[in-house]
């Protein structure tokens, strides 16, 4: 019966529209790398305010996945171990660090990756063979701020990613048994 029910579904909508897909997006002014990336490069140390960066889109109060982080976490991530000297580190993350007092930092994180699974419908349903593609973008962001106005910024991310997943288990739903039922043999020893 529900081999039936699985041929009725695949002859009227296609196997493509029966895989699962997985969609992670920020909710933000932005929609794509381009946009994100020619905003944030906007910020121009030394001159952009506080002000300047809510108008900009950069407003923790308004904008999801933009942190407020405080001057100790700041700290571990230009100096990580007491190999990094304050005088290796760029004058604007110097300024931010010598004055401990009135400033603040924003991390900024944004994305809109999409999995999508692909393949051979049957070995995917069965767990024997799932294909997985990976696409979309990945922005991350730090702005250091010092009396109201930025004084460093750092930006990486992955402007294109497109990448692809294969697991196979050549016994299908068997092999989560085998992997579920030694996971319950060594509890209870």
């Amino acid at each position: 019966m529900a081999l039936v029910l699985l041929s009725l579904l695949t002859m009227t909508t296609g196997c493509a529209n029966l895989f699962m897909s997985n969609r992670s997006v920020t909710q933000a002014p932005w929609t794509n790398w381009d946009q994100v990336n020619i905003a944030f490069n906007s910020i121009t140390p030394n001159h952009t305010t506080i002000k300047e960066l809510r108008h900009m889109g950069f407003d923790p109060a308004v904008t999801p996945n933009i942190t407020i982080m405080p001057y100790i976490d700041i700290v571990p991530i230009f100096m990580p171990n007491p190999n990094i000297h304050m005088c290796d580190l760029p004058i604007g993350v110097q300024i931010y660090i010598q004055s401990a007092t009135n400033n603040c930092a924003y991390r900024v994180i944004l994305q809109d990756v999409m999995q999508k699974r692909h393949g051979n419908l049957l070995l995917d349903i069965f767990g024997f063979k799932r294909l997985t593609h990976q696409s979309g973008w990945r922005f991350r962001g730090l702005i250091l701020i010092k009396n109201n106005v930025v004084v460093y910024t750092l930006s990486s991310g992955e402007p294109n990613i497109s990448s692809d997943e294969s697991v196979i288990k050549p016994l299908g739903p068997f092999q989560d048994m085998q992997d579920s039922a030694g996971r319950i043999l060594s509890l209870a020893h």
